[in-house]
């Protein structure tokens, strides 16, 4: 058994089922660790994230914490999306789409840098 899989599996579903993009885990671990293009690593992390983002929903739904119209609409355009955007990375390219990450990670953490919630969290 690979233990480096293992835990990076691991913190990756904590981390995303806590919705704070565990998938970022994953692809670092399988672009520098296991030397994955970064094109299949962002491909496997959108399939990745379906199992993981169900048992996330179930737990949340014993703590009564769902709304569940809201959370039906965003996990059938999540699926959606994850499913299409895996099969679409073939069509962009591996330079574009890793670009595109690095560029959308950037703008996150600016926005998290300097832009206040508001609702004060």
């Amino acid at each position: 058994m690979n233990i480096g899989a293992l835990l990076a599996g691991l913190m990756s579903g904590i981390i995303g089922g806590m919705g704070l993009g565990g998938g970022a885990v994953l692809i670092i671990y399988l672009t520098v660790f296991k030397h994955t293009e970064q094109l299949k690593a962002q491909g496997i992390n959108l399939l990745f994230f379906i199992p993981i983002a169900t048992i996330a929903v179930i737990i949340y739904a014993f703590k009564k914490q769902i709304k569940w119209r809201v959370t039906l609409t965003l996990a059938l355009g999540g699926v959606l999306g994850a499913v299409g955007g895996f099969f679409l990375t073939d069509f962009i390219g591996g330079n574009f789409t890793a670009k595109l990450f690095g560029g959308f990670l950037i703008i996150l953490g600016i926005k998290e840098l300097f832009i206040k919630s508001k609702k004060g969290y």
